[in-house]
C-alpha cells in the first residue's frame, strides 16, 4: 500500500469522525436562528405588557411587597399547611361524597314521589295567607287559644272520652229523620217501655248530671273571681 493511499484513508477517518461535530454545529447554529426569533417576539411582547401595567407598577410597591412576604413567612408557612390539610380532607372526603352523594338524591327523590316537597310548598302559602289574613296581634290570641284546645285534645285523649266521641259520632247513622213522627203525652207514655229509649233517657240524665256539675265548675270559678276583686280593692 502506497503512503497515498494510508494518507487517504486517514483523511475518510478523521473525516467521518468530524462529522458528528459538524452536524451538532449546524444544530446549534439552526437553535441559535430560532432563540433569536422567540427572544425578539418574547421581548417585544414583555415590553408591550410592561407598558400596560406602568401606570399602577411602582417599584416601591414592589419592594414593600417583597419585605412583607419575608416578614410573614411563618404565617405562610401556616397557610400552606392548613390548604395541604384541607386538600387531605378532600381528598379523604371524596370517596364518601361519591357514595354519599346519590344516596342522598335517591332519598330527595323519594320525598318527591310521595310528595313531601309539595305539601312543604303548600305549608308556606298557607303562613303566607294566614299572614296577609291577620296581624300579629291576632295570630297572638290564635296561637292562646290553639294552646287551650291542645289542653281539650289532651283531655279527649282519655279513653272513656274518646270511646263516647266514637259512639256519638255513629248515632247520626242510626237515627231516621223521614220517619220521624209526632209525639204526643200517650205516645211518649208507650214510647218510654221500650228498652231502648229507656237506655237512652238513662244516658240524657247521665249526661244532666254532667252538665249540672259543668255549671257548679263555672260558678264556682265566678265566685272566686268576685272574692278576690273585694280583697284587691280593699288593699
Amino acid at each position: 500500500m502506497t503512503n497515498e493511499e494510508l494518507i487517504l484513508i486517514k483523511l475518510d477517518n478523521i473525516e467521518s469522525q468530524i462529522e458528528p461535530a459538524i452536524r451538532f454545529s449546524k444544530s446549534l447554529n439552526e437553535l441559535k436562528e430560532d432563540l433569536l426569533t422567540l427572544q425578539s417576539s418574547a421581548f417585544k411582547t414583555l415590553t408591550n405588557e410592561l407598558q400596560e401595567i406602568e401606570a399602577g407598577f411602582q417599584l416601591d410597591d414592589f419592594l414593600s411587597l417583597i419585605k412583607q412576604t419575608l416578614r410573614r413567612t411563618n404565617d405562610l408557612t401556616f397557610a400552606i399547611r392548613q390548604l395541604s390539610n384541607m386538600v387531605e380532607f378532600v381528598n379523604d372526603l371524596e370517596p364518601l361524597l361519591k357514595s354519599g352523594v346519590p344516596q342522598l338524591i335517591a332519598y330527595l327523590d323519594h320525598l318527591e314521589q310521595r310528595g313531601v316537597f309539595r305539601v312543604l310548598k303548600a305549608t308556606l302559602d298557607i303562613r303566607a295567607k294566614v299572614a296577609e289574613a291577620y296581624s300579629p296581634e291576632d295570630i297572638d290570641r290564635i296561637g292562646d287559644a290553639l294552646v287551650g284546645l291542645l289542653g281539650v285534645t289532651k283531655r279527649l285523649s282519655d279513653p272513656k272520652a274518646k270511646e263516647f266521641i266514637d259512639k256519638m259520632a255513629n248515632l247520626p247513622s242510626h237515627v231516621d229523620l223521614e220517619g220521624c213522627k209526632k209525639m204526643g203525652p200517650f205516645k211518649l207514655a208507650a214510647a218510654a217501655c221500650d228498652q231502648d229509649v229507656k237506655e237512652g233517657l238513662g244516658v240524657l240524665i247521665e249526661l244532666a248530671k254532667a252538665m249540672g256539675k259543668l255549671k257548679k265548675d263555672v260558678s264556682g270559678a265566678d265566685d272566686e273571681e268576685a272574692c278576690e276583686l273585694p280583697l284587691k280593692n280593699n288593699q
